[in-house]
């Protein structure tokens, strides 16, 4: 069984050849998983909670067209990369938002990966941080020591982080998205993410049951479903189209983020756009309020 969910994962991923645990191809694998398999909230949507066991997330992402958030494809990503020969550690991380003016500790709101021991063309072994689970981050894989990198229009700096003792900090510049994200290097297990899970899928004030999100990655930027609104992001500006039709919604549901829609079925698909839309109004009623408040 995991031979074969491996086979179709990597098939997913359009990766094959040579996968021999090196750095090189540990960013291949990072580039087409972002590029692939999209960050998606739509479960949340529907009032479903998939679980966050590393099989069962790799499984779904085997078998569907479908994504899911960072303790799915973090956790997923870490199952492959284990079944790969890698040596891998997941990591409790705390994320900071744009309008958060101080970080909120690590609350295992996040999951990140660490990947280790792997050789280095030019010097000693390397560590590097994975992230396929936060859409405005990673395209490849960071060097885990201190350093700026530029990948796209987004910028990472990572170093020891100044709010968390043997922690690591990784700040986003221009801030898109998030603000920064401070990790532990205390290895984690799934148990350890399960109750921010648990609040952040089923929550009525979440943010990802408030509004539907999908995005997915690339070398030049980033594809942005928020609600109904789609949103190309590249150093050259955003390019927002708005989504009035569920005909719309679907098709660039497909089209840019690789969903199929009949995966969800008719009578949930007619109950997905249902609450996306709603979902986008009260987004927008609230962005009103906010705009004419003195």
């Amino acid at each position: 069984m995991t031979d074969v969910r491996m086979r179709k994962y990597l098939d997913r991923l359009g990766v094959d050849g040579d996968l021999a645990p090196t750095v090189e191809n540990l960013r291949r694998l990072h580039r087409a998983h972002v590029e692939r398999i999209p960050y998606e909230t739509l479960d949340f949507q529907l009032g479903r909670a998939p679980g966050i066991d590393p099989g069962e997330s790799s499984d779904r992402l085997a078998n569907s067209s479908r994504g899911g958030y960072c303790f799915h494809l973090n956790g997923a990503f870490a199952w492959l990369l284990a079944a790969l020969g890698y040596q891998v550690r997941t990591h409790r991380v705390g994320v900071q938002k744009v309008d958060e003016p101080v970080p909120p500790g690590i609350n295992g709101n996040h999951m990140a990966v660490t990947v280790a021991g792997l050789p280095a063309p030019d010097g000693p072994e390397e560590s590097l941080l994975v992230d396929v689970g936060l859409g405005f981050a990673l395209h490849e894989p960071l060097p885990l020591r201190p350093g700026r990198t530029e990948q796209g229009p987004f910028g990472y700096e990572l170093g020891p982080s100044p709010f968390e003792a043997g922690a690591w900090r990784l700040d986003h510049h221009p801030l898109r998205g998030f603000a920064g994200a401070d990790i532990s290097l205390v290895p984690a297990r799934p148990a350890d993410f399960a109750e921010e899970h648990a609040r952040l899928s089923t929550a009525p004030d979440s943010d990802f049951v408030r509004l539907a999100r999908v995005q997915r990655r690339d070398a030049d930027g980033t594809d942005l479903l928020l609600g109904c609104v789609l949103t190309r992001i590249t150093a050259a500006g955003d390019e927002r189209t708005e989504l009035g039709t569920t005909t719309d919604w679907f098709d660039a549901l497909s089209s840019t983020f690789g969903i199929r829609p009949d995966e969800f079925g008719v009578e949930g698909r007619d109950r997905l756009w249902r609450t996306v839309r709603a979902g986008h109004e009260e987004w927008r009623r609230s962005i009103e309020a906010a705009a004419l408040t003195p």
